[in-house]
């Protein structure tokens, strides 16, 4: 149910990116429902948060390697791939800004739905 519910984490993670702080609590809180349990909402918050910030970090480099290469050829592809992954939310803080809002909600999730 773990695997389910930081999957589930990851993708509403994504989608709701551009609502600040909100987004990533109501994510984690989410795969907390589901993962049922304060610890395991938490494990799950955080995992969905931080492969969202991989995910989105990723997504971001290679637009930005792609604009590059089209522009400056591969010169440009790693100056673009760079710029991306400046653009994408510098790689570490936004693992750590995700991650721990991640967890945040996953705790409150957990709680929601922990075992009795």
């Amino acid at each position: 149910m773990i695997i389910i519910a930081i999957i589930v984490g990851s993708i509403v993670m994504i989608l709701l990116r551009p609502i600040p702080v909100i987004g990533a609590i109501i994510a984690g809180f989410i795969a907390g429902v589901i993962a049922k349990g304060i610890l395991r909402g938490a494990v799950a918050g955080f995992l969905s948060g931080t492969i969202a910030g991989v995910l989105a970090t990723l997504i971001f480099t290679g637009i930005g390697g792609f604009w590059g290469g089209i522009f400056g050829g591969p010169p440009g592809a790693v100056l673009g791939a760079i710029l991306g992954a400046v653009t994408g939310g510098v790689i570490f803080i936004s693992l750590l800004y995700y991650g721990i809002l991640g967890l945040i909600g996953g705790i409150l999730g957990g709680f929601l739905r922990r075992k009795k």
